[in-house]
């Protein structure tokens, strides 16, 4: 059996499926990753990238940080790809029980997924720093060079976890929790390397983690199935 018929009758077995995904899930819908070689890290700024997405650099840049952000990593025009939405379908066929992703686009939500565990946060909530006003991306996009609440005038802050700042407790232990009991673990577009979000494999019991992914990632080794590939060709060959 090829990588493709196994995974396809693993899936077909199984009521109790998990997905952790990353960048790679969304640059087929266009979005740039970060570390990939045509990645944002990669490109030239007159600061990196890691910088300007920091907490600290967003205290004392605010204007830079918001031209670098509703530059780079607003993408409202971006759509589901076929990743996207054959989550959807297995959700809906009541065999994926959850998707955990570092993505911030919302494209899973987009997509029809419902139960979306977002590592670090999300583009489409904002939130005033003062009163706690919610915004959408929108609203961002549209405001000046610092967005800022028409209730209150306080900044508006992205609810997205820079550098610097701590992943939310209560959606880590939701997503160990579901790690914990899936059947099946599938991790795609994801180059598991970035802490604390990649060590969530380390909490799967069982015995069929697969790693969908273009390039090799630290963790190839300890995959029960690998496929090395574009995760939307992958996920988009399943029969639901």
């Amino acid at each position: 059996m090829t990588e493709q018929e196994i995974l396809q009758s693993w899936i077909e077995d199984s009521d109790n499926i998990v997905f952790f995904g990353g960048a790679g899930v969304s640059t087929e819908s266009g979005i740039p990753d970060f570390r990939s070689v045509v990645g944002l890290f990669y490109q030239q700024y007159e600061y990196p990238p890691e910088t300007i997405l920091s907490h600290s650099f967003y205290v004392q840049n605010p204007k830079e940080f918001y031209r670098f952000y509703k530059n780079k990593m607003i993408c409202l025009d971006a759509e589901p790809n076929a990743a996207h939405r054959k989550l959807a379908e297995l959700e809906q066929a009541g065999k994926l029980k959850a998707v955990i992703t570092q993505n911030i686009d919302g494209l899973h939500q987009q997509a029809g997924s419902r139960v979306v565990l977002e590592l670090h946060g999300s583009v489409h909530r904002n939130y005033c720093q003062k009163c706690l006003r919610l915004y959408d991306a929108k609203y961002i996009l549209d405001s000046g060079e610092i967005p800022v609440c028409e209730n209150c005038g306080g900044v508006i802050k992205p609810d997205v976890v820079l550098y610097e700042e701590s992943l939310d407790m209560d959606v880590m232990g939701a997503a160990i929790s579901y790690i914990r009991q899936a059947e099946i673990l599938i991790v795609g577009g994801t180059s598991l390397a970035v802490y604390p979000a990649a060590g969530l494999i380390d909490y799967y019991n069982g015995d069929k983690l697969v790693l969908i992914n273009r390039d090799a990632t630290p963790m190839d080794r300890r995959a029960n199935l690998l496929i090395q590939g574009n995760i939307g060709q992958v996920l988009g060959a399943l029969d639901i």
